[in-house]
């Protein structure tokens, strides 16, 4: 077995969703779920088969999302994992435990916008993504004007009151 990364190749500020499903109607569940989800959503999603064909499957309502799907799940090429990205002004949090409730979704690795590697095993029989590196590490802990701060986002954005 060998350990590798995969970097997720895509815009900064673009946000996505990397998790692991077990069956190919995930494709069409997910796209469904997301579309009920939020209204006029803009994204692409992209699925690896790990049996039959053994394809990258895919769906979506935005081409500029669906081509970051569909070349970041080839590059992972991952069994069952599935990647969604997530077009301008839409955030996994609108969606996150939407896609969690899709019947065949197995676990979430991450939901982010962050430089994000992937961690995969490799052996002769393919490759499993073991967990992911999501950002960056700590440079230190809030003090009393970064809690003031994080407050004041959270609410200038309208997700705090």
């Amino acid at each position: 077995m060998q350990l590798i990364t995969v970097k997720i190749d895509k815009p900064d500020a673009a946000n996505f969703i990397l998790g692991q499903t077990h069956f190919i109607k995930s494709v069409e569940d997910l796209h469904e779920a997301l579309v009920a989800a939020v209204p006029g959503i803009k994204f692409g999603l992209a699925f690896c088969e790990a049996s039959g064909k053994c394809l990258v499957r895919w769906s979506g309502t935005d081409p500029a999302m669906l081509e970051l799907a569909r070349n970041n799940a080839k590059a992972l090429a991952a069994g069952h994992c599935f990647i969604i990205f997530l077009g301008d002004g839409f955030y996994p949090l609108n969606v996150l435990n939407t896609v969690k409730m899709v019947p065949e979704v197995c676990r979430i690795f991450c939901a982010t916008a962050n430089p994000t590697e992937v961690i995969l095993a490799e052996t002769e029989q393919g490759r499993g993504v073991l967990g992911v590196v999501d950002g960056f590490p700590p440079q230190g802990i809030e003090d009393e004007g970064d809690i003031a701060w994080r407050k004041n986002l959270l609410r200038q954005i309208g997700y705090k009151l």
